[in-house]
């Protein structure tokens, strides 16, 4: 009999990360964890396989914590998962429209559904997370308050949707990495390619921009470079930085080569399979 896959998420069953990991691994256990420290530490313990965690979103921008949690948690990026965002707005059953006086669900899902929310004239409240809020507005019986979350999350806790796929923007899309303790690099022409690395420059003069260099010289596509502080110091910054390709392909390497010349730190995150879903996106851009 097989081992059946643990995957830690942040959040409470019937969240986003719980239907990514329902899609992407369906024979999998999906295991809530409050905070994305706990899910991180559970992945480092052993205690979960892998990580199912957002990072970033077509409307919201960056998932902001972990791009300070994932570097400094030792684990490395084996997969990724697009997920478009469907919300849903819902209460306890028997509720009507005219009911509802607020609204609660997390910041991100308040901010991605604002028309609803203006439309209805009701006052938004921030919640830890989308099925979270499902839970509780389901255990207080309240009928002026609503919550925005998933299909799934009204299924698990009994409630009725009131207004279907309330989001503002239809490409609403949230993009997941999947964690774990072991480095495991897809094989170099596998197919599409996602390398990711996080790097500091050294304190020389244009450092960013030569380093940074080498990746147009080779012909190297790069799809995101994110910045942000370390430990809170101003002068202190580190990059997360995802590009096309395999390290062991002859154009990257070289790139990466340069890039280590002109940095103090670099490390290698995750080399993996690109979703079907920048294929697609592509696609749309170019026509």
């Amino acid at each position: 009999m097989s081992k059946i896959v643990k995957i830690a998420f942040q959040g409470e069953p019937g969240a986003n990360s719980h239907i990514a990991i329902s899609e992407a691994y369906p024979a999998a256990e999906a295991v809530p964890h409050a905070t994305f420290e706990d899910a991180l530490g559970a992945i480092s313990s052993g205690e979960a396989d892998l990580g199912m965690i957002p990072i970033e979103n077509s409307v919201a921008g960056r998932v902001a914590d972990i791009h300070h949690l994932l570097p400094a948690s030792g684990l490395f990026i084996v997969g990724e998962w697009f997920l478009p965002v469907r919300h849903q707005l819902m209460a306890v059953r028997g509720t009507e429209l005219a009911d509802i006086r607020s609204v609660e669900s997390h910041v991100h899902a308040l901010g991605q559904c604002r028309r609803i929310i203006r439309k209805l004239g009701i006052r938004p409240i921030v919640a830890a997370d989308t099925a979270g809020s499902a839970r509780d507005i389901a255990a207080r019986r309240d009928k002026s308050v609503a919550a925005i979350a998933s299909r799934l999350a009204a299924e698990i806790y009994g409630l009725d949707i009131l207004a279907e796929d309330v989001e503002d923007e239809a490409h609403n899309t949230t993009r997941f990495v999947v964690l774990a303790r072991q480095e495991k690099w897809a094989e170099a022409a596998s197919g599409p390619l996602v390398t990711t690395f996080v790097f500091r420059v050294r304190n020389l003069p244009a450092a960013l921009y030569k380093a940074l260099g080498g990746f147009a010289t080779n012909g190297v596509n790069m799809t995101k470079l994110e910045s942000y502080m370390v430990d809170g110091n101003f002068f202190a910054t580190q990059f997360y930085a995802d590009v096309d390709g395999h390290p062991n392909d002859k154009g990257l390497a070289f790139a990466l080569e340069e890039l280590k010349f002109f940095s103090r730190e670099f490390r290698i995150v995750g080399v993996y399979p690109g979703h079907p879903f920048r294929a697609t996106f592509s696609e749309k851009m170019d026509g």
